[in-house]
């Protein structure tokens, strides 16, 4: 990472604060004219931070022109983290993806990315006419969960198909397994191909050799990032970094300028501010911060006997940020969804539940008092379902997503007519719509693929296990789009 200096300026937070001290009357929107029209509780329980969500004003800048404060800041963010220009997102890293497909492909050029890939990427495969060249990730048999592309296999995509323009990884991935990116970042440049980062769950990587390391340091092209997921950031407050001379900066500030609103919210790009602030003078300690936290995590969970806990061992040699603390409840019989609501129940609300797994999401945060009274809380769950330990689960019921094959792209479906059927009648037929189970939000169906008794099967017992369904016109699954 560059070296960034001992500063710590927040130059849009500056200019929001000093624009507020002035007691400027609003004769502009907001309608709420600095929370004094706010309904009264709403005001009450924001406080102070209401007179700060404030209009594009000229004062504070333009995001989609950006000259004094938002430049600053955006200036610093790149700085911090070693890329040539970095974009704001105030629409999330979905935003951001977006940005990143429609930068470095156009209509009707090929990107390979893995098969389990965000369903936000599906999103901006329709928009910019861009069609996939799937990958299946490696498989992890013992906590039924995917890793990620092997640098092998997409050398050997791209030595067999000369006609792909990009690659996309997503790095690390929900659980925290982070991808070899520097062998396949040097692998897409030998054949002239682009490496695209989905690193929505890596903004805090690259500051501590605790972690794995980020995807610019790895010689990524460009990635985005959930600020808000892992620092200090409001949600739906991200990144997107480009580095290097294989995509046009241009094109991406144009690109994002498309895709932003023309009313950003000024408290959501303060946040991004503070955060890149924070992180910048504090990063190391943050990091080794949030593995210390999350190692108590992991102690306790390894203290009862059946429980497994993921790490870089269960990762087929891949670096694994501990910070993310993934239990496997399947020995004691247990799905996710009901450990899940076991420890929501006793005021501990997890980050993810799948099949047999619950994934714990620990950050520099949880360093306080409260921390540790959850760790208590979440000692009692666990030595209360010890107590009442089931059968273990069957291998069948929570096993890996079917592999289908696609007939058409995700923009050939979007204009295309769609009818519902029955899910269990639409064998044969092209799905019409996304279906995932959510979290982690991979596609279990995309558009144009074929839908098959094997996929219609785990759809089934997906949904028998309590997993919530994301995507669908009918979030029961009962019925399913295809096209007509």
């Amino acid at each position: 990472m560059k070296d960034t200096g001992n500063s710590v300026a927040m130059p849009l937070v500056a200019a929001m604060l000093q624009y507020k001290h002035e007691d400027v009357y609003p004769l502009h929107t907001p309608g709420h004219k600095g929370g004094r029209g706010m309904e009264r509780l709403l005001r009450q329980e924001l406080g102070g931070s209401v007179a700060m969500d404030v209009s594009l004003m000229s004062e504070l800048d333009d995001i989609h022109e950006p000259e004094t404060y938002i430049k600053a800041g955006q200036d610093l963010a790149a700085q911090t983290y070693g890329s040539d220009a970095c974009f704001w997102a105030v629409n999330g890293t979905s935003q951001a993806i977006h940005a990143m497909l429609l930068t470095a492909l156009n209509p009707g050029e090929r990107l390979l990315l893995p098969r389990n890939a965000h369903r936000s990427v599906a999103g901006g495969l329709v928009l910019g006419g861009i069609e996939a060249v799937y990958l299946e990730p490696e498989y992890c048999e013992e906590f039924g969960l995917q890793l990620q592309v092997t640098p092998q296999a997409v050398e050997q995509e791209l030595a067999a198909d000369s006609t792909i323009k990009a690659v996309l990884l997503t790095s690390p991935n929900y659980y925290g397994v982070a991808a070899d990116v520097r062998a396949i970042a040097d692998i897409c440049h030998e054949h002239g191909t682009v490496l695209l980062v989905d690193e929505a769950h890596g903004p805090h990587l690259g500051f501590s050799d605790l972690l794995p390391p980020s995807a610019l340091q790895c010689g990524a092209d460009a990635c985005a990032q959930s600020t808000h997921k892992i620092l200090g950031a409001m949600t739906q407050c991200s990144m997107l970094h480009v580095q290097g001379a294989r995509l046009d900066l241009q094109r991406a500030a144009d690109v994002m300028s498309i895709l932003t609103t023309t009313s950003p919210n000024y408290l959501l790009m303060g946040s991004l501010d503070a955060a890149r602030a924070q992180v910048q003078a504090h990063g190391k300690e943050m990091a080794e911060t949030a593995v210390a936290a999350a190692a108590k995590l992991r102690k306790l969970c390894s203290s009862f006997t059946g429980l497994k806990v993921l790490t870089e061992a269960d990762c087929s040699g891949l670096r694994l940020d501990s910070t993310k603390v993934t239990v496997n409840f399947a020995a004691w019989g247990y799905t996710g969804v009901e450990v899940g609501d076991a420890f929501r129940a006793a005021r501990v609300a997890v980050e993810l539940v799948d099949a047999q797994n619950i994934l714990f999401l620990v950050t520099y945060a949880d360093n306080t008092a409260d921390y540790d009274a959850a760790l208590q809380r979440i000692e009692a769950v666990l030595k209360k379902l010890e107590q009442h330990k089931r059968p273990p689960l069957q291998a069948e019921k929570v096993g890996r997503v079917p592999v289908t094959t696609s007939q058409m792209t995700l923009r050939e479906v979007f204009f295309r007519s769609k009818v519902s059927v029955p899910l269990l009648e639409a064998e044969g037929c092209v799905c019409a719509e996304q279906v995932s189970f959510y979290p982690p939000g991979i596609p279990v169906l995309l558009p144009g693929e074929v839908i098959t008794r094997e996929i219609i099967a785990y759809c089934v017992a997906m949904k028998a296990l309590g997993l919530p369904v994301s995507g669908p016109a009918d979030s029961s699954l009962t019925q399913i789009r295809i096209v007509k």
